[in-house]
């Protein structure tokens, strides 16, 4: 197997995902963030002026791959072809590291436009544990894995998610990406404590963490991302910051997308918590 150490760029502090309607005025202006974060599968074309202007933001800027179409529960084979795409952008653009969602995207030769979630048990942890070290073996590195929200559960999961992502991470020996939004999601839609998982987490496999905003639907939380984040996620993230204060976090904000200075100002929200933990 190849290292499965990569990190050739330096990631740290407060990073935001790049999106397409804010790259030229970043081209323009390059303000001051430390890193990107691509989503990976709008950037698997080949050619044209998107490919061009990426390729110039890397040049000023560490950038790190976030995927969504690994599948990584998925029962049907794994794409070789998605997978090799993929690494041939990670290349392209001196990626830091790949992340990808635990749950499934694919059956059936079906491909779903969400992330779905999996039971857990014994069985799905082989699983996936089997699926991790594939695509590892295949890129060559590690990956990070990150903690999904759901909006179901299942009767034959028999342990708890954090402990699932804990054994996740120990057995396919990769890291974590945790979304702290997804946390929050899941605790008022399934009743999860959230601090709970917070203190329960293995700080050492924490590569990245995520911070988003989530949509109100009558009684449930949509992991919706196109909202400020919110207050009792500022709380969860507090709490993860204050057991080990430099982990590099994004603002992500995928939908109804604001002007590139509203993400600026929640990136400093960010930074000023992450200092106080430091300090």
């Amino acid at each position: 197997m190849a290292s499965l150490s990569k990190d050739t760029r330096s990631i740290s502090g407060v990073g935001i995902g790049l999106r397409s309607q804010h790259i030229n005025e970043i081209l323009a202006t390059l303000p001051n963030i430390p890193w990107f974060e691509l989503l990976a599968d709008n950037h698997l074309a080949e050619g044209g002026l998107i490919v061009e202007q990426l390729e110039a933001i890397a040049e000023h800027y560490p950038i790190t791959l976030h995927c969504v179409g690994m599948s990584l529960a998925s029962v049907e084979p794994l794409d070789l072809s998605y997978c090799q795409r993929i690494k041939a952008l990670s290349n392209r653009v001196n990626a830091a590291w790949v992340s990808e969602h635990l749950c499934f995207s694919s059956a059936l030769g079906v491909h779903s436009h969400d992330l779905l979630p999996i039971p857990y048990n014994q069985n799905s942890l082989d699983h996936c544990v089997n699926r991790v070290l594939q695509i590892q073996d295949f890129l060559g590195e590690r990956i990070l894995v990150e903690n999904v929200s759901s909006y179901m559960t299942f009767e034959n999961s028999d342990v708890s998610e954090i402990d699932f992502l804990v054994a996740l991470a120990e057995k396919a020996d990769c890291h974590l990406l945790v979304d702290v939004n997804n946390i929050y999601v899941n605790q008022v839609n399934h009743g999860l404590d959230g601090e709970g998982y917070i203190d329960q987490l293995p700080i050492d496999r924490i590569k990245e963490i995520h911070l988003a905003g989530y949509q109100q639907q009558g009684n449930y939380l949509l992991d919706a991302h196109n909202n400020p984040v919110s207050e009792p996620v500022w709380k969860l993230y507090q709490r993860l910051i204050d057991r080990k204060a430099n982990i590099p976090t994004l603002i992500e904000w995928d939908n109804d997308i604001p002007p590139l200075q509203t993400l600026l100002n929640e990136a400093e929200k960010a930074n000023t918590i992450m200092q106080q933990g430091l300090a």
